[in-house]
């Protein structure tokens, strides 16, 4: 997607957008449709494929997480990516575009009835795993029961728990029922990756299974080893059912230092840098460099200061209030991101059709936020720092170390947070350790972290807020703030019952608005990702759709 494309929001018909919004709607601004792409595989067929070379792709976080059903984070599928296939997935231009399955599933196709409960999905025949048996509908069948496993440390649950009545009708069909209709099921079906029933069924314990440090998959690649703290090498899968892939070795090399990666970037060691790409304060050099292909392209991630709101300096709302108000945003854009990327109050990108532009806009300022404390009984104690009720306002900050940039936001937000008698101490980790239980169970008292809050481009948003989406209260998804609100959760039942684009937006407008209240996280701007690769490389192609680039790694390939 080029940086200033935005896809256009049909309007439909009530009647059409049912359909749609299970087979052809148009999912939020990115304007999602399906595509059954006529004549794929005769096109495949005949077109050779000249596999050679390899590729070197970095990645500022270790992936960690090779079963893509555990809870995970962006970085770890990167991995997925090459090693796996979903049923369809989406494209750079917002279509649903077939993988595992032979065509996207709509009303019109007959894959989903009209009231969007019955659902039937022919799949492909002749598709291998990496050790050579057979894809079937049972691997499909056996990864849906897996994820709403009780048992399993599941990443998602939502979505999956409403289907009923799996049943393999053939190796090559299957069909559930779903409990009522729910508008973002499409987006997240793009975001499953399928995994063989032969091998997880196997282990006496999914979570511990020897699957999940040796994935086998239908992937492009093939997983070749892991050197932990170092890097990952996958192979070719020559016999790849889709297209590609084209070179013979992929390797995801770990660079936490960000000044390390780009300087390998600068030398050539590096064909394509990803997660965290070039920071800021390298692009005016950066997009000088012979050989080079550098672009600012604008992403879905929100950059937030995060709050565990089980602890008990953060369950008094005056608190969150206060370190917002004692943020410099513009400044740290202005004179750490050199003005790149968009400030925000919400986790909304505001390319969506579900944008709310009309959230109150934040101001620097220290006496509002004193005055604030001063008001809720935050009382400076003889070291200066506010305390009330035994609780000091004293916690620490987290992050990925090695990321020099966000070292040093922390360090204006320490500054500032000093001069309202607040004390926060740095305490940085490495990727592996700072984004696995640390931060997906909660363990964090603050974080600054950048997300991408939505499945594809629905709006729905329940993996994060939702209060039964906590790991560390037992529940499945990614709600590492520990937030519970009644209204929200209520809000995001219904806009995942509604089809109608614009009912569904006023839902999501007024859950940005309590968002924007309550304060769990400290919005401060939306993406601007300076990317880069060698010139030569084809195909790399920013997708605001998924979570990491490597989404069409199959089709990567050298001139």
């Amino acid at each position: 997607m080029s940086d200033n494309e935005n896809h256009v929001l049909t309007h439909p018909t009530r009647r059409q957008a049912l359909g749609q919004a299970l087979g052809l709607m148009a999912l939020g601004a990115s304007g999602v449709v399906f595509s059954g792409v006529p004549g794929f595989d005769q096109a495949l067929a005949a077109t050779p494929k000249t596999i050679k070379g390899q590729l070197t792709v970095s990645f500022s976080q270790e992936p960690t997480v090779f079963n893509p059903h555990l809870l995970h984070i962006e970085v770890d599928d990167g991995i997925h990516f090459s090693l796996f296939d979903p049923l369809f997935y989406v494209d750079a231009e917002g279509k649903f575009v077939p993988a595992l399955a032979v065509e996207v599933p709509t009303v019109e196709n007959g894959g989903i009835s009209a009231d969007g409960l019955t659902w039937k999905v022919k799949l492909r025949e002749g598709v291998k795993w990496h050790d050579g048996k057979p894809f079937t509908a049972e691997d499909v069948k056996a990864t849906l029961e897996l994820l709403v496993d009780p048992n399993f440390r599941s990443w998602r649950k939502t979505g999956h728990e409403l289907v009923r009545n799996l049943t393999v009708v053939s190796p090559t069909e299957i069909t559930w029922k779903m409990e009522k209709a729910f508008a973002p099921y499409p987006s997240i079906l793009a975001s499953t990756f399928i995994t063989p029933k032969h091998l997880m069924s196997a282990a006496a314990d999914p979570n511990n299974a020897p699957f999940n440090n040796a994935p086998v998959g239908t992937g492009p690649f093939k997983w070749v080893e892991r050197v932990p703290g170092d890097h990952i090498t996958l192979a070719a899968n020559a016999d790849y059912f889709g297209e590609g892939p084209y070179v013979e070795k992929l390797i995801y090399k770990y660079i936490p230092d960000l000044n390390v990666m780009y300087t390998q970037f600068k030398a050539g060691e590096i064909d394509v840098l990803g997660l965290q790409w070039i920071t800021p304060d390298h692009y005016e050099e950066a997009k000088g460099l012979s050989g080079m292909e550098v672009a600012v392209v604008p992403a879905a991630s929100v950059e937030s200061f995060t709050f565990n709101m089980e602890r008990p300096q953060f369950k008094d709302p005056a608190v969150r209030e206060a370190l917002y108000a004692a943020i410099d945003k513009q400044s740290i854009i202005d004179a750490l991101y050199y003005g790149l990327p968009t400030p925000t109050e919400t986790y909304m990108p505001q390319q969506s059709f579900y944008f709310n532009p009309d959230l109150p806009k934040q101001s620097y300022d220290i006496a509002k936020a004193k005055d604030i404390l001063d008001k809720a009984g935050w009382a400076p104690g003889p070291d200066g720092i506010r305390a009330k009720g035994g609780v000091k306002l004293s916690f620490t900050c987290s992050t990925t170390a090695g990321n020099h940039i966000r070292e040093q936001v922390q360090q204006y937000m320490q500054q500032s947070f000093k001069e309202i008698g607040v004390d926060m101490s740095i305490s940085n980790l490495p990727p592996a350790v700072m984004w696995g239980e640390y931060w997906m169970m909660s363990k964090f008292d603050t974080v600054i972290v950048g997300l991408n809050f939505l499945t594809g481009a629905d709006p729905d948003t329940s993996d994060y807020f939702m209060s039964t989406s906590s790991g560390a209260k037992g529940g499945a998804g990614q709600n590492t703030w520990q937030y519970a609100n009644p209204e929200v959760d209520a809000l995001l039942v219904k806009g995942g019952s509604l089809f109608v684009p614009e009912e569904r937006k006023a839902v999501y407008m007024k859950i940005q608005e309590i968002m924007r209240k309550d304060l769990p996280f400290l919005p401060l701007f939306q993406y601007a990702t300076v990317r880069g690769h060698k010139q030569g490389i084809q195909n790399i192609l920013p997708n605001v759709n998924v979570r990491i680039d490597t989404w069409n790694v199959n089709t990567w390939r050298k001139a």
